[in-house]
């Protein structure tokens, strides 16, 4: 056998050829990690039209995403975003620090994989709007609940210790302030912003609006959903002012991403607040206004455990501070911008993040990932 044979035949076991049209082609990514922090099954998103752009004649339905160190097979979702095309090829990588890490596709069936996360609507509980992944799980309250006495305005927190989705079967108990093993909902949220709701504030109030009205489910597993919830317009401080509210949850994550959206007449920005509802019992706080970095670790609540609560912002704070019945983040909307933050929770009794240390850690390190995320070369 030549030199020039043998080559060839290296070259193939450790670059898969493989035909997506009428030439053979090997569609090659890396993916760069510019931390001094080891990633481990975060989301890597490419855009699809980059993908298709240099391989127009890819099969959506057989194809696999392989390591090219270890060989191993990657799970992967298509993301829409609520289009009626593939917007975004999203992967969980594990990247050591300050590394990168080669992969490429190869024609076949890719592995069945269990879904990690959820969403849908509940028009069987007042019209909630319920979402979880393998670590935690939330809810937002609609239209149907505001003509009873349970209504309730901010975001709620389920606490789950199982990675299984549960939901539904919580739902269907009709017993979710009972742990069955799995959890429950002993959050209170009430007439508040709960655990990192967000609202218009002008002159030290608070304009609640009032719940969902129109929902609208962007993606649904396996590894992120995203839902959108439009809230119609009511008056802020003689302003009318619509929001819609973005959310989605990546698997393996404590926190939500949270996209706002508003809509008014008059001026440029619209004063905000995100908001943590506190306790009665002292807990333990975090106000990192530099960073933008907003955590609470609650007061034990019985036999139910303690948790935690946090947010995230991208955007500058203006403020933060701490009333008799929240911590409170404000900030600065404007029109036609998005506003991204990220707000969620942990339970300790969940065995992963057991006290506020614990807790304000995963915070930062959060942040620290946002502030330098994972960058693709396609090649």
């Amino acid at each position: 056998m030549n030199k020039e044979i043998k080559n060839l035949l290296l070259f193939c076991a450790v670059y898969p050829l493989f035909v997506f049209g009428q030439k053979d082609k090997k569609i090659m990514f890396s993916v760069v990690n510019p931390a001094l922090i080891e990633r481990k099954q975060e989301l890597v998103s490419i855009a699809w039209k980059d993908i298709v752009s240099k391989y127009p004649s890819i099969d959506t339905a057989d194809f696999k995403v392989i390591n090219a160190l270890t060989k191993k097979e990657i799970p992967f979702q298509l993301e829409y975003r609520g289009q009626a095309n593939i917007q975004n090829l999203l992967l969980p990588i594990d990247a050591a620090a300050n590394s990168i890490s080669d992969f490429y596709l190869q024609e076949g069936k890719p592995a069945i994989i269990n879904s990690k996360t959820y969403c849908r609507y509940v028009p069987e509980r007042k019209d909630d709007f319920a979402w979880e992944n393998d670590k935690i799980a939330f809810r937002m309250y609609g239209q149907a609940l505001e003509s009873t006495n349970e209504n309730a305005y901010g975001m709620d927190v389920w606490v789950k210790r199982t990675d299984r989705l549960v939901i539904n079967e919580r739902y269907k108990r009709g017993e979710y302030h009972v742990d069955h093993g799995d959890g429950m909902d002993y959050y209170h949220v009430g007439f508040s912003l709960g655990a990192g709701n967000i609202a218009p504030y002008v002159n030290d109030s608070i304009y609640y609006s009032k719940n969902y009205h129109q929902w609208k489910v962007l993606d649904n597993g396996p590894l992120r959903s995203a839902f959108q919830l439009v809230y119609d317009e009511w008056d802020v401080a003689g302003k009318a002012v619509k929001v819609i509210k973005t959310i989605s949850l990546d698997a393996g994550s404590q926190l939500s991403r949270v996209e706002v959206n508003y809509s008014y007449a008059n001026g440029d920005s619209l004063p905000v607040v995100v908001g943590i509802i506190k306790r009665k019992e002292p807990g333990i706080i975090l106000q990192d206004e530099q960073n933008g970095i907003m955590g609470y670790w609650e007061p034990q609540h019985g036999i139910d455990g303690i948790t935690g609560t946090g947010t995230i912002f991208l955007k500058p704070v203006v403020k933060m501070k701490v009333t008799n019945e929240h911590l409170l983040a404000q900030l600065t909307a404007r029109k036609e911008e998005s506003f991204i933050y990220y707000t969620g929770a942990a339970w300790n009794k969940a065995g992963l993040i057991t006290n506020a240390q614990t807790w304000f850690s995963y915070l930062q390190l959060f942040q620290q990932l946002l502030q330098q995320p994972l960058q693709v070369k396609l090649m």
